[in-house]
């Protein structure tokens, strides 16, 4: 193999590709790239038997071949060379040349007759959704899938697809986040569940107002971001039935500012950010609502306004859990609903936007 390419797009590629590759698989092969060099294009696949990445740029071929090459120290060379062309030649050892300008590399590349191949999902009942929007899904419902791995199903989100309305859910056991949006382009209906570390790299890949394309069979989820085809195995099980979490009324309902509300929060956690449940206190009244934490570095008051309609309430939430809901919004105006001060409270727009952020409580006692 022999090719020419330009030194910063290779280096962006090679970013690309190794967000599939797991720095702790203990096969080498697996911890390499595959550059294989066809036609005028260059592909560089990383893959780690649960998520492949492969991507594509323009190169002058001079010789056509495939080579496996160790993907973190492939990356800092070629990041660190000039900002120029860079030829890459390998000869019948799997040896690897790196020339660019004044600089000359040679490292130990293998062979890639037993990098396993990604698998084949059909890309001709693919959807097309917008890249602004899925990117914004992902961002609000993300932070809230588990990380616990006994619970390997909650560390995926459910997409599902009904009657052209796409939701995405995710639940650790604490919060539930849902973000749906009807789509007129949408027939075909879907369930699955996708891992959230595939959808974290597929967000970090959307940038465009162009389409994504998407799509699934039995075992694993693709998705096309323009030269860029990310495929994922989905994770199998029964997701938890969501929709019998939201409560379906309400004993108490307020508006407020959400960046009122944020500030205040942040600034009240200050005090808790050491505890274990970094607890605050809400206690709302007719106009206002109050915001306190007591520990043993002190106590901090904060208050907020906003409209009520039902009854006055003292509850207590996790502050973290809390912020995370509300830095997922970006409208201006959010409603958040409460049943009683032990069951989950919904934080949701105050505008159409479909957006549900569930969040449990902690049981409070009057030291708060």
């Amino acid at each position: 193999m022999k090719i020419i390419c330009n030194q910063r797009i290779l280096a962006n590629k090679i970013g690309i590709s190794q967000k599939a590759i797991n720095s702790k698989t203990t096969l080498d092969l697996l911890k390499g790239i595959l550059l294989s060099a066809k036609g005028d294009q260059l592909k560089l696949t990383g893959y780690d038997l649960e998520i492949g990445i492969e991507t594509y740029t323009q190169a002058e071929v001079i010789e056509e071949g495939e080579i496996v090459v160790n993907a973190r120290l492939f990356g800092d060379i070629i990041r660190k060379l000039p900002d120029s062309f860079v030829e890459i030649e390998t000869d019948s050892e799997n040896n690897v040349y790196i020339n660019c300008v004044n600089s000359r590399f040679k490292i130990k590349g293998d062979s890639a007759k037993e990098f396993p191949k990604l698998p084949e999902v059909n890309k001709e009942d693919l959807y097309n959704i917008p890249q602004d929007l899925l990117k914004n899904m992902i961002k609000q419902t993300v932070f809230a899938i588990s990380q616990d791995q006994t619970k390997p199903i909650l560390m995926g989100e459910l997409l599902e697809i009904v009657n052209g309305n796409i939701s995405l859910v995710a639940i650790d056991g604490y919060r539930l986040a849902v973000r749906s949006c009807n789509l007129e382009n949408i027939s075909n209906d879907a369930k699955v569940i996708i891992p959230g570390k595939a959808l974290i790299d597929v967000n970090s890949l959307l940038s465009s107002e162009e389409d994504i394309k998407m799509g699934f069979d039995d075992k694993n989820a693709i998705f096309i971001i323009n030269d860029t085809k990310i495929i994922t195995r989905l994770l199998e099980g029964e997701f938890i039935d969501y929709k019998r979490l939201l409560p379906r009324e309400h004993n108490t309902r307020v508006k407020l500012k959400t960046r009122d509300l944020l500030n205040s929060i942040e600034r009240a956690s200050l005090l808790s950010q050491a505890e274990k449940n970094n607890l605050i206190k809400l206690s709302i009244r007719d106009n206002a609502m109050a915001i306190t934490s007591n520990t043993d570095k002190g106590n901090v008051y904060e208050e907020v306004s906003l409209e009520l309609e039902g009854d006055y309430l003292d509850i207590a939430f996790n502050s973290r859990y809390f912020l995370e809901g509300l830095k997922n919004i970006d409208s201006e105006e959010i409603f958040i609903e409460f049943t009683t001060n032990v069951n989950p409270c919904i934080i949701k727009p105050a505008d159409e936007i479909e957006y549900t952020y569930l969040l449990l409580p902690v049981r409070i006692s009057s030291s708060i």
